[in-house]
């Protein structure tokens, strides 16, 4: 059973028709993650009074400074966002991610054209929107993603990864016992290794707790360096020797020719032809078939729910 997560979205992403004009913006992957996720909308350009539709803002580069400027009517609508932002951001509890509008002024975390000049021939560079970069800045450490980069399947999939595994350490840390972050770090074993092998070995001195903290302590340290294991996408390298150790555990009850067909698997996932879910899905299966519990208990062959796991892409590569 996975936890449900608690995500910021951006409005127009097929919530309502909140979009400059007027428009509504459908979301194949947004309408799947629906029965799975709890979503909190939001468009930050409708909150500080701007009505849909209405003419387009953007931001500029003036004195040193980013303005959120409308050229339509010459008016400037920079503290209206910046107070909005972090009177929202401020007011948020208990959240494991964020998936905005890219390229908006507004919410785009990221690849938002920033003009170095108010006239139509100003050259423009790449930053973040007002809204999205307070989100960034306050809420690295969550997933935090747009919905253009998650066409990308790689990007995808290390988003879900994140935002269900905070989602589940979130839901461990309300029990605050011990025994449960202990269950919670046996049963993430393989997923944390495969993303950082030298800092799942400094989570489990974490856990063992030696110093004998307090465990609201334990539990601040464990997700300190949960959150910086699950910081970035696993180098594939490191995946596939952690699906090798997987592997492992249950090669014995396989036939060769299965055998076979998993390193061949392997190697086509080392060339970007397969997504990572197919091989979880297969060691999994396996896992099922011979009753082997310690993998069947691993997160790693399940992180999230399986029907959100897609082979579609941007075309763009892991690399994107």
């Amino acid at each position: 059973m996975h936890p449900k997560p608690r995500v910021i979205i951006s409005k127009c992403l097929g919530f309502d028709h909140c979009r400059y004009n007027g428009e509504i913006i459908p979301d194949g992957f947004i309408d799947k993650l629906r029965p799975h996720v709890e979503f909190i909308t939001v468009c930050p350009e409708v909150e500080i009074g701007l009505g849909t539709p209405r003419a387009p803002i953007r931001i500029v580069e003036k004195n040193g400074a980013q303005v959120l400027y409308q050229p339509e009517t010459g008016k400037y609508f920079t503290d209206q966002m910046r107070t909005f932002s972090k009177n929202y951001l401020s007011s948020l509890s208990e959240i494991d991610g964020f998936i905005l509008k890219n390229r908006s002024p507004s919410c785009g975390p990221a690849d938002v054209k920033i003009f170095q000049g108010f006239d139509k021939s100003a050259g423009a560079y790449r930053g973040s929107g007002f809204f999205g970069g307070e989100v960034v800045k306050r809420f690295a450490h969550l997933a935090v993603e747009d919905e253009g980069r998650l066409k990308n399947f790689t990007i995808r999939e290390h988003f879900l990864t994140k935002l269900f595994t905070l989602a589940r350490f979130r839901l461990t840390r309300m029990k605050a016992d011990m025994a449960s972050l202990v269950k919670f770090h046996s049963e993430h074993k393989l997923l944390l290794l495969a993303y950082n092998q030298a800092h799942y070995r400094i989570s489990g001195r974490i856990v063992a707790n030696h110093e004998k903290r307090k465990t609201a302590a334990v539990y601040q340290a464990y997700y300190q360096e949960l959150v910086h294991i699950l910081k970035t996408s696993p180098k594939f390298t490191s995946m596939i020797n952690t699906l090798q150790h997987a592997f492992g555990w249950i090669s014995e009850d396989l036939s060769k020719a299965e055998k076979q067909f998993f390193l061949q698997s392997l190697e086509n996932f080392r060339d970007e032809r397969i997504p990572l879910s197919t091989l979880l899905h297969l060691i999994h299966s396996w896992a099922i078939r011979f009753k082997n519990e310690y993998l069947t208990s691993q997160v790693m062959l399940n992180p999230y729910p399986r029907n959100l796991s897609e082979i579609t892409d941007s075309g763009k590569g892991r690399n994107y």
